[in-house]
């Protein structure tokens, strides 16, 4: 055990698990996820947030296995590793909003860091400017850290709270598979089933999806390298700028290159700005929206994947942040501020301003100073 848990530590470890979670987003892309979306966190609960009917965006509602199997691979680790923790009561409400608008400015840019990567790999050139926009989000956030910014320290709490979210992910492991695979769909409970969740998409993104036990599979074995690896997007860039610190980049590094070949090897490689697949080229507020998203990831200590596995291994502000999100998700969509192809919703540039607003307040008035 000793072993493993030095190759996980090692660069080693982190570039395998960007090589696999590359590799395997373009894979689960062929096998029929959305384009450039083989895996993409906030598109995935935004989807869950629509199966459940917290937005009725017909093109964007299914229970996306990848979330389940991301929580409940990093469970799985967790427990084998004994670090299954349960923790919580770090500036909850905070979180739920640094979660709320992470999701509104990853919805403006139409995906999270992971997707920005992979429509990267892609040959997306309008990731090239939601990267700007991501970098330039952690850093403002890494100069409020340095400036003293803390959401205080979580501490630990009843065993049964840290498995709220594990728990939540089994209880939408058996809708999915209730209505998709065991028959007993809604139609069953229900005398009139179109107006009761959960919602599947027929058209539209939510409607491609790879073979489910597929993308459960393999979200599994990411959730349990990505717990064990500390793997993090926003990580990587904050330890950059912040101390000079490359482990978490080579994670990133190796994810781009593993999709970028596996795309070229599958022939989905499309260079490119204009007509790209669930994108627009509105840069201005490609920038702004992922600026938004990397610092709510920044001020929370986290992207939205790694904030996913630290709830699976107990932890409840993770968790928080969490919810916030899918909350978030539903809100973009009832009041128009997600970005569609055509360009930013109508309130999505607004919304940007004012998340950006709500995170400086958060940033500059939660320092500690001496």
């Amino acid at each position: 055990m000793s072993s493993l848990t030095g190759f996980f530590g090692s660069k080693k470890g982190i570039v395998a698990t960007g090589l696999f979670v590359g590799i395997v987003a373009a894979v689960l892309q062929k096998l029929g996820n959305p384009a450039n979306m083989g895996i993409c966190v906030a598109c995935m609960e935004r989807d869950i947030a629509g199966a459940l009917g917290f937005h009725r965006a017909a093109v964007v509602q299914y229970i996306r296995p990848e979330i389940i199997g991301f929580v409940i691979g990093a469970l799985v680790a967790a427990i084998a590793f004994r670090e299954f923790r349960a923790r919580s009561g770090s500036a909850p409400m905070v979180r739920f909003v640094l979660g709320f608008f992470a999701m509104i400015g990853a919805l403006v840019f139409l995906g999270c860091p992971w997707r920005a990567l992979l429509r990267l790999s892609g040959g997306d050139g309008n990731a090239i400017v939601g990267l700007a926009g991501l970098i330039a989000g952690v850093a403002i956030g890494v100069f409020l850290i340095k400036s003293g910014y803390s959401l205080g320290s979580s501490k630990k709490t009843y065993t049964v709270a840290g498995w709220i979210m594990p728990a939540i992910m089994i209880a939408l492991l058996v809708l999915l598979l209730g209505n998709t695979v065991w028959g007993a769909s809604k139609a069953l409970l229900y005398p009139e089933p179109d107006k009761f969740a959960p919602f599947f998409s027929e058209m539209g993104p939510g409607s491609q999806h790879a073979p489910l036990f597929i993308s459960l599979g393999a979200a599994l074995v990411i959730g349990f390298l990505a717990q064990r690896t500390r793997f993090c997007t926003m990580g990587a860039i904050r330890d950059v700028i912040l101390m000079r610190q490359m482990h978490l980049m080579w994670g990133v590094v190796a994810l781009v290159i593993g999709a970028l070949a596996a795309n070229l090897a599958l022939g989905q490689f499309n260079p490119g700005f204009a007509g790209q697949p669930v994108a627009h080229t509105a840069h201005v507020w490609n920038f702004g929206g992922m600026m938004l998203s990397g610092l709510a990831f920044a001020l929370a200590g986290g992207c939205p994947g790694r904030q996913l596995f630290l709830s699976g291994e107990g932890d409840g502000d993770a968790a928080i942040f969490v919810m916030g999100m899918i909350v978030g998700a539903g809100f973009a969509h009832n009041f128009a501020t997600a970005s569609s192809p055509a360009g930013p919703g109508l309130w999505g540039p607004a919304s940007v301003v004012a998340g950006l607003a709500a995170c400086l307040v958060i940033g500059f008035t939660m320092r500690r100073t001496a």
